[in-house]
């Protein structure tokens, strides 16, 4: 395989619905196509990561978030900073999520692929990625757990992509899927973390009331 193929076939826009309506079919697609690690992030990690901490971002600007009756906002300075923090760390989970099904796979009779291992860690996280679209409303915040659909496609995508034997592909999703709970709490409190440090350097202390 080269280090630079051509973008990859389907666009984008039918990947995602391929992915999130018909995961057999589209999983099977997806074993088979040439692809590096690289253009799978290029081409499809890096603009679908970035709608959940844009999204947030301009929510979190313009409506703001209801506490007690009171509506908080983030200073700008720290919520943008937070939101490059937050897309960063996402790419990296999505890397490390993949890293850890390919280290995982000979214990689950799967084959230890790099390669097939990021495939499936980019596009099971579809389904997390577009949920963040909801952070544009924060009061609809609570649909983001539509996400956990990509934990689906994880489970769906492990045997076909991997090679795990159907009977393990259940214990392999599961250790795969909690290993992933793990990324995203430490990576939602890292996120935190570098916004309340933002906010106490700024003066603030702490998000500001607006009303």
């Amino acid at each position: 395989m080269t280090d630079n193929p051509p973008a990859l076939n389907p666009s984008l826009v039918a990947r995602v619905k391929g992915i999130l309506l018909q995961p057999a079919r589209e999983w099977e697609i997806i074993r088979a196509e040439p692809a590096t690690v690289r253009s799978l992030f290029v081409s499809y990690a890096v603009p679908l990561a970035l709608i959940g901490p844009v999204c947030a971002l301009i929510g979190g600007q313009l409506f703001g978030y209801n506490v007690l009756g009171a509506t908080y906002r983030h200073p700008i300075f720290g919520a943008i900073i937070g939101a490059i923090v937050a897309y960063g760390l996402a790419l990296l989970g999505v890397f490390l999520l993949g890293l850890i099904i390919e280290a995982l796979a000979p214990n689950f009779g799967a084959v230890k692929n790099r390669l097939a291992a990021m495939k499936v860690a980019v596009y099971s996280s579809t389904a997390s990625w577009l949920a963040g679209v909801f952070g544009l409303i924060p009061a609809l915040g609570i649909l983001g757990l539509l996400g956990l659909y990509s934990l689906y496609l994880l489970y769906t995508g492990l045997s076909p992509v991997m090679g795990a034997p159907r009977e393990k592909s259940v214990a392999y999703a599961v250790v795969v899927v909690i290993a992933a709970i793990v990324i995203y709490i430490i990576i939602g409190a890292i996120v935190g973390a570098v916004v309340g440090s933002l906010a106490v350097a700024a003066g603030a202390g702490a998000p500001y009331a607006v009303a």
